[in-house]
């Protein structure tokens, strides 16, 4: 007779979500299940539920995790910036380009259209992207891209950043340098961007 799972854990919460990433990345959403979460990390069915109520609180964790773990990542390379509106777009486009395919199971978790989006997760995303969008406004204030102030530029930004993730990730970007196609796409986006 085998001896039940321990409930108690060094930090439950970090190993779930290690875990939960691990296991999304491997299998996908559909893959995912607290208790099987339980299992793999060796604690008891129940002990997920101390800090997860339920599968889509433990997706919403796991996101959030997702655009603090990011938002480090483009702070730290937009503090280090330098040159130009295109050359600091580029840097920034570079980080979050190399994030999204090293983290393509979780990047696609943190963009899934959720019903009723937590204000948690609204508030994670608007950090994780607080420095570039403070890079863009300094941008319009300078003169350097269009004035625009609907959010209308900072989404298509986003977008094309998105679209080329994409082209990457799947392999459909051909076999240029990620660092040639990234700086290449956002000098033609920004000459598209300048004021007419």
């Amino acid at each position: 007779m085998t001896s039940p799972r321990p409930y108690h854990h060094g930090d439950l919460r970090t190993a779930l979500l290690r875990q939960a990433e691990q296991t999304l990345a491997a299998h996908g959403v559909e893959g995912l299940s607290l208790r099987e979460l339980a299992r793999d990390v060796g604690v008891s069915h129940g002990a997920p539920r101390r800090h997860f109520a339920d599968k889509r609180a433990l997706l919403d964790a796991l996101a959030e995790e997702g655009y603090d773990r990011l938002g480090r990542r483009l702070d730290a390379a937009l503090a280090g910036a330098t040159g130009d509106i295109t050359a600091r777009l580029v840097t920034f486009a570079q980080a979050y380009v190399t994030f999204a395919v090293e983290h393509r199971a979780l990047i696609g978790l943190m963009h899934t259209p959720k019903d009723g989006w937590d204000e948690r997760l609204r508030a994670a995303n608007d950090r994780a992207f607080a420095a570039p969008v403070a890079l863009l406004a300094e941008a319009r204030e300078r003169g350097d891209i269009d004035a625009d102030t609907t959010g209308r530029v900072d989404m298509t930004v986003l977008a094309v950043l998105q679209g080329l993730t994409v082209l990457v990730a799947t392999g459909t970007a051909g076999d240029r340098p990620l660092d040639t196609l990234v700086s290449d796409t956002v000098r033609t986006l920004v000459e598209g961007l300048r004021p007419r």
